[in-house]
Protein backbone atom coordinates (compact mmCIF):
# COMPACT_ATOMS: atom_id res chain seq x y z
CA UNK A 1 0.00 0.00 0.00
CA UNK A 2 1.25 3.46 -1.04
CA UNK A 3 0.09 6.65 0.68
CA UNK A 4 -0.32 9.72 -0.07
CA UNK A 5 -1.16 12.53 2.69
CA UNK A 6 -2.22 16.49 1.38
CA UNK A 7 -4.31 19.58 2.45
CA UNK A 8 -2.03 20.67 5.64
CA UNK A 9 -1.30 24.65 5.16
CA UNK A 10 -1.82 27.29 7.61
CA UNK A 11 -4.63 28.01 9.61
CA UNK A 12 -5.79 30.12 12.72
CA UNK A 13 -6.76 29.10 16.08
CA UNK A 14 -10.43 27.63 15.91
CA UNK A 15 -10.18 27.09 12.34
CA UNK A 16 -10.87 23.92 10.38
CA UNK A 17 -8.44 22.05 8.08
CA UNK A 18 -9.40 18.70 6.00
CA UNK A 19 -6.51 15.99 5.55
CA UNK A 20 -6.85 13.86 2.75
CA UNK A 21 -4.78 10.43 2.26
CA UNK A 22 -4.82 8.30 -1.26
CA UNK A 23 -3.65 4.85 -1.45
CA UNK A 24 -3.06 2.84 -3.63
CA UNK A 25 -2.96 -0.47 -4.44
CA UNK A 26 -6.62 -3.14 -4.21
CA UNK A 27 -6.08 -4.27 -0.70
CA UNK A 28 -7.03 -0.72 0.80
CA UNK A 29 -10.24 -1.85 2.31
CA UNK A 30 -8.04 -4.90 4.08
CA UNK A 31 -6.44 -2.27 5.84
CA UNK A 32 -6.78 0.03 8.86
CA UNK A 33 -6.30 3.55 8.37
CA UNK A 34 -4.50 6.11 11.14
CA UNK A 35 -3.13 9.45 11.50
CA UNK A 36 -0.71 10.23 13.37
CA UNK A 37 1.24 13.51 13.87
CA UNK A 38 4.73 14.79 15.05
CA UNK A 39 5.39 18.53 16.38
CA UNK A 40 8.79 20.28 16.86
CA UNK A 41 10.83 18.11 19.04
CA UNK A 42 8.51 16.04 19.97
CA UNK A 43 8.19 11.88 19.35
CA UNK A 44 5.32 10.89 17.02
CA UNK A 45 1.78 10.15 18.47
CA UNK A 46 -1.43 8.75 17.86
CA UNK A 47 -3.74 10.65 16.34
CA UNK A 48 -6.65 8.42 15.36
CA UNK A 49 -7.58 5.76 13.86
CA UNK A 50 -10.42 3.69 11.26
CA UNK A 51 -11.19 0.36 11.15
CA UNK A 52 -10.96 -1.61 7.59
CA UNK A 53 -14.78 -0.77 6.97
CA UNK A 54 -15.21 2.42 8.62
CA UNK A 55 -17.49 1.50 11.13
CA UNK A 56 -15.45 2.14 14.10
CA UNK A 57 -13.23 5.03 15.36
CA UNK A 58 -10.52 5.75 17.75
CA UNK A 59 -8.84 9.08 19.05
CA UNK A 60 -6.69 10.11 21.34
CA UNK A 61 -8.04 12.19 24.08
CA UNK A 62 -6.50 15.54 22.63
CA UNK A 63 -8.49 15.41 19.51
CA UNK A 64 -11.40 13.68 20.71
CA UNK A 65 -14.50 15.63 19.70
CA UNK A 66 -12.71 18.35 17.23
CA UNK A 67 -11.12 15.49 14.53
CA UNK A 68 -12.98 13.12 12.71
CA UNK A 69 -12.11 10.20 10.65
CA UNK A 70 -13.41 8.67 7.61
CA UNK A 71 -12.77 6.74 4.84
CA UNK A 72 -14.04 5.82 1.12
CA UNK A 73 -13.12 2.74 0.18
CA UNK A 74 -14.41 2.78 -2.96
CA UNK A 75 -12.08 5.95 -3.98
CA UNK A 76 -9.38 4.63 -2.12
CA UNK A 77 -9.30 7.94 0.45
CA UNK A 78 -9.24 8.51 3.67
CA UNK A 79 -9.74 11.59 5.79
CA UNK A 80 -9.24 13.17 8.66
CA UNK A 81 -11.55 16.32 9.27
CA UNK A 82 -9.90 19.22 12.14
CA UNK A 83 -12.20 21.90 13.97
CA UNK A 84 -11.45 23.58 16.64
CA UNK A 85 -8.20 24.08 15.50
CA UNK A 86 -5.23 24.74 18.62
CA UNK A 87 -1.85 25.98 18.29
CA UNK A 88 -0.49 22.68 19.79
CA UNK A 89 -2.46 20.61 16.97
CA UNK A 90 0.89 22.07 14.92
CA UNK A 91 2.72 19.46 13.42
CA UNK A 92 3.37 17.42 10.20
CA UNK A 93 0.78 15.06 10.16
CA UNK A 94 0.82 11.29 8.72
CA UNK A 95 -1.40 8.66 7.84
CA UNK A 96 -0.47 4.88 7.99
CA UNK A 97 -1.95 1.67 6.65
CA UNK A 98 -2.17 -1.09 8.19
CA UNK A 99 -3.68 -5.27 8.00
CA UNK A 100 -3.07 -6.81 11.17
CA UNK A 101 -5.93 -5.91 13.78
CA UNK A 102 -3.89 -6.12 17.03
CA UNK A 103 -1.18 -3.94 15.38
CA UNK A 104 -3.47 -1.95 14.09
CA UNK A 105 -6.02 -1.04 16.84
CA UNK A 106 -3.99 -2.32 19.94
CA UNK A 107 -0.71 -1.54 19.45
CA UNK A 108 -0.88 1.63 17.30
CA UNK A 109 2.12 0.09 15.34
CA UNK A 110 1.50 0.48 11.51
CA UNK A 111 3.38 -1.12 8.46
CA UNK A 112 2.85 1.51 5.62
CA UNK A 113 3.31 5.41 5.78
CA UNK A 114 2.79 8.46 3.84
CA UNK A 115 5.33 11.41 3.65
CA UNK A 116 3.54 13.76 5.66
CA UNK A 117 1.65 17.00 5.56
CA UNK A 118 2.45 19.72 7.46
CA UNK A 119 -0.40 21.40 9.44
CA UNK A 120 0.51 25.10 11.56
CA UNK A 121 -2.05 26.53 13.71
CA UNK A 122 -1.48 30.42 14.22
CA UNK A 123 -2.45 32.00 17.95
Amino acid sequence: VQLQASGGGLVQAGGSLRLSCAASGRTFDTHAMAWFRQAPGKEREFVGAITWRGDDTYYSESVKGRFTISRDNAKNLVSLQMNSLKPEDTAVYYCAAEHEFRKALIDYKYTYWGQGTLVTVSS
